[in-house]
């Protein structure tokens, strides 16, 4: 007798199996991971890791063990990542004590310290220079005239993509080719020590570059710096940076925008920043920034 099912009972039977081991995988018994690496985790779960380990690192002041524990996300630059999410995280805008404890941890790893950064020096700490970017090709102020900037004016001069290293000891005596001039209102704890504009194709400018000093001038890292304008605010902490300085911070500037710029903690408020533009030697105009320098009484 010939058999007239065909192979559909082949196929019913196949599909049934998938069924049933599927439903045993996930249902009866599935898999559990037990003591597997952090370097396992996804992305999403890797990043609140190492929030975690910043928190612990911010309320401990160990780094040593900070250190260990990210190590065991066998990430190629830990300073690096560590920065990358502050700054994403503080772009963001969910939680600037996160990024702020994040951005601790990456200087404090830059800097090789064993305890969390603190505005107060020791005895055996000496004043660290400060950076401050150095005007190259600064405008002629007897033969060049003022002009104000505008939306519409555009820098034409080549700039690099890459803020330079640079020293307290050279200061930019450019002159700004605008009308306003920053004016400060007093305030504690924080005094504006230096005001300058500064005149570097090198910047991809226009910034407002600010370096946060205790006393003995020494840079403090998480500092928040608080920029505001009509219509906007934008919070940003020192230290973001730590290959330009551990009181480093900078924001960029829009063009025919009128800025005010303070510490979180008080003090003096720089008012009227705006952009304003460079000149080369060529005739070649570019933006500047503004370099601000705050320090503790």
């Amino acid at each position: 007798m010939r058999d007239e099912r065909g192979y559909w009972y082949l196929l019913t039977g196949f599909v049934i199996g998938i069924v049933l081991g599927l439903v045993y995988a996930w249902l009866i018994s599935p898999q559990q991971y037990k003591d597997t690496s952090p370097a396992s985790l996804q992305p999403e779960f890797k990043d609140q890791y190492r929030a975690m380990i910043a928190a612990a690192f911010v309320a401990t002041g160990n780094l040593p063990r900070a250190e260990a524990r990210l190590q065991l996300l066998d990430d190629q630059d830990v300073v690096r990542t560590l920065t990358e999410q502050a700054q994403l995280t503080l772009a963001e805008g969910s939680s600037p004590r996160q990024a702020q404890a994040l951005g601790l941890l990456a200087v404090a790893l830059g800097q090789g310290e064993t305890s969390l950064p603190t505005a107060e020096p020791t005895e055996e700490q000496t004043s660290e220079p400060s950076q401050i970017p150095t005007s190259t090709q600064p405008i002629p102020s007897d033969t060049v005239e003022p002009t104000t900037p505008s939306v519409q004016d555009s820098p034409t001069a080549d700039q690099s993509d890459q803020t330079p290293q640079v020293t307290r000891t050279v200061l930019s005596t450019a002159t700004p080719l605008a009308t306003r001039t920053p004016t400060v209102t007093p305030g504690s704890p924080f005094v504006l020590q230096e005001n300058t504009f500064v005149c570097d194709t090198k910047l991809s400018g226009p910034l407002v570059q600010i370096v946060a000093e205790d006393s003995t001038g020494r840079q403090l890292a998480g500092e928040e710096v608080i920029a505001s304008w009509e219509g906007g605010e934008d919070h940003f902490f020192t230290g973001l940076k730590p290959e330009l300085g551990r009181g480093y911070a900078d924001f960029l500037m829009t063009p025919g925008i009128i800025y005010e710029v303070n510490m979180s903690g008080g003090g003096q408020t720089v008012s009227d920043l705006t952009p304003a533009e460079c000149e080369t030697q060529a005739g070649g105009r570019y933006w500047g920034s503004w370099l601000l320098v705050f320090s503790q009484p």
